[in-house]
C-alpha cells in the first residue's frame, strides 16, 4: 500500500508541532513530527505501544521516567520506549524532526 507524503493526514498542526501520519497497517503506524520551536516540551506520557523514535534533523532530549535515563539523541540515533512507560522528550534546535514508529497503530492519531 502506497502513502504520498502531499496527502499526509496531519493529526496535529499548531505553534508547536506538526505531526504527519506518514503510513499505517493495524499493527504498525509511522509518523513525522516537527517541532517549530527549541524547548517546546511535549510533556511526560505514556501509552500502551512499543515506540521507536528516530532523530531525522537536529536534536532532542529524552527521559525514560522508569528508568531515569535522560538522553541527548542527534540527527541518525533511535530511541526505543517499552509499552506503558513513562517518557517525554524536548526538541533542542529549532525545526526538529524524528519519525515515530508504533505498534500497534495509534488509532487516537487518526481522529
Amino acid at each position: 500500500m502506497e502513502f504520498y507524503y502531499q496527502n499526509a493526514y496531519k493529526h496535529v498542526d499548531n505553534e508547536v508541532m506538526t505531526r504527519r501520519v506518514l503510513s499505517h497497517a493495524g499493527g504498525l503506524m509511522l509518523v513525522e513530527v516537527i517541532f517549530h520551536k527549541a524547548g517546546d516540551d511535549y510533556g511526560l506520557h505514556a501509552h500502551p505501544h512499543e515506540q521507536i523514535a528516530v532523530i531525522t534533523k537536529g536534536s532532542f532530549e529524552f527521559i525514560n521516567q522508569q528508568t531515569g535515563n535522560v538522553c541527548i539523541l542527534n540527527e541518525g540515533d533511535s530511541i526505543y520506549f517499552e509499552p506503558n512507560v513513562v517518557h517525554g522528550g524536548k526538541p533542542l534546535v529549532d525545526g526538529a524532526t524524528l519519525l515515530d514508529i508504533f505498534t500497534p497503530q495509534r488509532d487516537d492519531f487518526l481522529t
